[in-house]
């Protein structure tokens, strides 16, 4: 998916606080009314209007008729430049390079961060063909509901950034996290070749032993890759590995722990035996060794991304619908919820946004629980919400 950004500095405020609308609305909503856009906007004179006809023209939003109404729907290039707006204002993404990875799962750019030092940036993005075909194939999904892949993909990048920082805390070979919102990730750029490219080894047997330490390692520490494979190991010019793609991870207390354990393993020497034709006896196992003597996992939890999220992530993953069952009052609600990040919707400010940047709105701060007149509760992507009784 191509990633545009050179209308970003053309567009105004009220484009992204029309923009920031829809992505709020369609928490509750597939296809978003333009009736409520307005509403949520706050726009004077027609103005809303005409930023939904500019953001169906660049190709932001797509007008779309359900068997109900005709609204708007967010669409990936109008959710880059929500996250592309934030990452800019917070320093960590100054311009956009080159495209230099692409997978069924993210899209990966060459930019240039604070300073202009170059940085990876991710956009993950679930949905592909790929994956729609397996939504085809297999009956995962009821024919009236269908799974949120922005959504998917943002908790998707929201635990690739707590896993990744933890890890790089804790000396782990990773490339050091910088910055995460929405579905975009910023990181280290390393010098290195996926294993994948690489032909011949030096030590096939060193660089061996080194991944299946990394394995152990991980499992002592309460975490398994879940995807430890050539894709996702880079070589550095001194032959040390580093580690990459945590969407994956899970912790030994999974129930499928050992499950995954097994399969990391297998892959690695699979590959090995496959293209250096190196075969060892040696190999770890779970339970033997992985005993866990730290709890990495319980602090990926404590950064912020919950054991709730994960559990979310991977039943949308496997397939499980994530339609809220209880969407009454969705307008009203709406109308107090405030975006992901610091892009608010309903905000007295002039240019439509808060100066916060670390995903806490100042209306959230502000809420009185002991207010009688209001209800605090959590909308279904989990942010906190005021809804006014009666």
């Amino acid at each position: 998916m191509k990633l545009d950004p050179k209308a970003l500095r053309y567009m105004s405020n009220e484009d992204f606080r029309v923009l920031t609308a829809i992505e709020v609305a369609s928490r509750n909503h597939d296809v978003v009314p333009e009736a409520l856009i307005i509403q949520l906007a706050q726009l004077r004179g027609g103005g809303a209007s005409k930023c939904i006809g500019d953001l169906v023209k660049r190709k932001l939003i797509a007008s779309e008729k359900s068997q109900k109404n005709y609204g708007y729907k967010l669409i990936y290039s109008g959710y880059d430049y929500l996250a592309l707006r934030t990452l800019s204002k917070r320093g960590s993404v100054m311009s956009v390079g080159n495209q230099i990875g692409v997978g069924k799962e993210s899209d990966i750019f060459v930019v240039a961060g604070e300073n202009d030092e170059e940085v990876v940036l991710k956009l993950h993005r679930l949905g592909r063909l790929s994956f729609r075909n397996v939504k085809q194939k297999r009956d995962y999904f009821k024919q009236s509901q269908s799974p949120s892949w922005i959504y998917m993909s943002r908790l998707s990048a929201m635990k690739e950034y707590a896993f990744m920082k933890v890890l790089y805390e804790h000396s782990f070979p990773v490339p050091k996290p910088i910055d995460q919102n929405r579905h975009c990730v910023v990181m280290e750029l390393v010098d290195a070749f996926p294993l994948r490219q690489i032909d011949k080894v030096g030590n096939p047997g060193k660089l061996y032993s080194d991944l299946m330490d990394m394995i152990v390692r991980l499992a002592k520490h309460g975490l398994i890759h879940g995807d430890f494979n050539e894709f996702n190991i880079l070589i550095k010019e001194d032959g040390s590995p580093i580690l990459i793609d945590f969407p994956q991870m899970v912790s030994t207390s999974h129930p499928n722990a050992e499950f995954y354990f097994n399969r990391d393993v297998d892959c690695i020497r699979i590959f090995f035996k496959r293209r250096f034709g190196y075969e060892s006896a040696l190999y770890p196992k779970f339970g033997l060794d992985s005993n866990k003597e730290f709890d990495l996992d319980v602090q990926v939890a404590a950064s912020g991304f919950t054991k709730k999220d994960q559990m979310q992530l991977e039943k949308m993953m496997e397939g499980t619908d994530i339609q809220d069952e209880n969407d009454d009052g969705a307008d009203s609600v709406l109308q107090q919820t405030l975006s992901s990040d610091d892009e608010s919707v309903i905000s007295d400010s002039q240019d439509g946004h808060s100066d916060q940047d670390d995903g806490t709105s100042s209306e959230e701060e502000d809420f009185d629980e002991a207010d009688p007149d209001y209800i605090i509760e959590k909308d279904r992507l989990g942010n906190t919400i005021r809804r006014k009784v009666g």
